[in-house]
């Protein structure tokens, strides 16, 4: 029987995966082919991230445009914060969908249907499958195909400990039912990188809890391969981690500059989503556009902006109202710890405000662009490193392909060789 199993350790960067940090990463590398190339969407956080993930397409096509965005709604600019249980179903309501294009459970729900088990954001867990079509369980709400109550909804913290007992349900419980896909989404390192500084004790001992957790799946995969079942091993991350080295309230530097009438408007909103940053522009307020384009080149705190018309190159679109995308400066610093990497972080509208000196992603920088990906099964040669510059957009399309389903529609292309 094929099958195919997705670990995803949040927030891990490629870098941290060695025979002491991550001693069953490195193990399965041995036998896996690794991808050292592979990148993440934009912005690079979780949610956006995980609806490509889970449709294989760039926000552009799947309309999740990040971890805080903005909707037109009854003519007016309104921000959102993805991360709500509620989100996609206001999105839908909204819009018309929740994510324009078919998930992996939607895709899956008539041959073996997919099993999903997630300890980030409820927002994030939704995006994996928000028209129900398979199972779905978080610490927030756990649901079966339709939104159907089930009769053991998971309960668990968001912390190692979580992470822990969510491994342990999903080897004792979703692996067993043998679904097409069986997904663990683990809540850290990218938890803990958020509180304290990378490389700090605190981060490596969670890190060591994560591999733990990454090896534990391993070992369950090759008793039922041992059982005979086809399984390919998808082991790897949604994006990487920078050291935040200052925050900038991008909203107010609009408003200094005349750019955004005050802090209650909605003719201008940047809304932050980590180390990047989505600027929406009200229609009414058009003219503006180069006036603001202007200003944004001009900023020190602007590493990167990207404005409408080539928001194409990052995977986005011009959509309810998104007109630049900016990726805050990020450079080559040592934090503490000497771990490299370190960018400036927007101030965030709703979300716990970024700790100077920790953890934080969204932008285009080094390391936030720098997850992990390790696959093992039919059509990829273990122990190997593969050239090719691999996309989490890919990620859907190898699952299909292994699974003998048409990739169709997808943004991405499968792995195998």
């Amino acid at each position: 029987m094929r099958r195919a199993v997705v670990v995803i350790l949040d927030g891990l960067r490629r870098d941290f995966v060695d025979a002491v940090r991550t001693p069953h990463l490195v193990q399965f590398a041995a036998q896996a082919m690794s991808f050292p190339d592979f990148r993440t969407a934009f912005p690079s956080a979780t949610r956006a991230v995980s609806a490509s993930f889970a449709t294989g397409c760039y926000p552009a096509r799947h309309t999740l445009q990040g971890n805080a965005v903005a909707l037109l709604e009854a003519g007016s600019l309104v921000p959102h914060d993805v991360g709500r249980p509620d989100f996609l179903a206001h999105k839908r309501a909204v819009t018309g969908h929740a994510l324009a294009v078919p998930t992996l459970a939607e895709r899956l729900a008539p041959c073996g249907g997919a099993i999903v088990f997630n300890n980030v954001s409820p927002g994030a867990a939704n995006a994996h499958d928000p028209d129900a079509y398979g199972h779905l369980f978080h610490r927030v709400f756990s649901r079966g195909p339709g939104g159907a109550a089930v009769s053991d909804p998971l309960r668990v913290t968001l912390n190692a400990e979580g992470d822990r007992a969510m491994t342990e349900r999903f080897i004792a419980e979703a692996l067993p039912r043998r679904p097409a896909l069986a997904v663990l989404w683990l809540g850290e390192p990218d938890h803990i990188q958020h509180e304290v500084p990378l490389g700090s004790p605190e981060h490596l001992a969670v890190l060591r809890e994560a591999d733990r957790n990454a090896g534990a799946i391993m070992a369950a995969v090759e008793r039922q391969r041992a059982a005979g079942d086809d399984v390919l091993l998808v082991v790897g991350s949604d994006h990487g981690h920078e050291t935040v080295s200052g925050l900038v309230d991008i909203e107010a530097e609009l408003i200094a500059a005349g750019l955004k009438d005050g802090p209650e408007s909605t003719d201008v909103l940047a809304l932050s989503n980590g180390t990047a940053s989505l600027i929406y522009l009200h229609p009414d307020h058009e003219r503006r556009v180069s006036s603001l384009l202007d200003y944004l080149q001009s900023q020190q705190w602007a590493g990167t902006v990207v404005p409408r018309e080539g928001l194409a190159t990052i995977g986005h679109a011009p959509r309810y109202g998104l007109a630049f995308a900016v990726s805050l400066r990020a450079d080559q610093t040592v934090n503490e710890y000497g771990v490299p990497g370190c960018s400036l972080a927007a101030v965030p509208r709703w979300d716990k405000q970024a700790q100077l000196g920790c953890g934080q992603h969204g932008g285009l920088g080094v390391y936030e662009q720098s997850p992990v990906l390790m696959i093992e099964g039919k059509g990829f040669r273990g122990g190997t490193a593969s050239p090719e510059n691999a996309h989490i957009v890919d990620l859907a399309p190898t699952i299909l392909h292994h699974l003998a389903l048409p990739p169709v529609g997808m943004d991405g292309h499968a792995l195998q060789t």
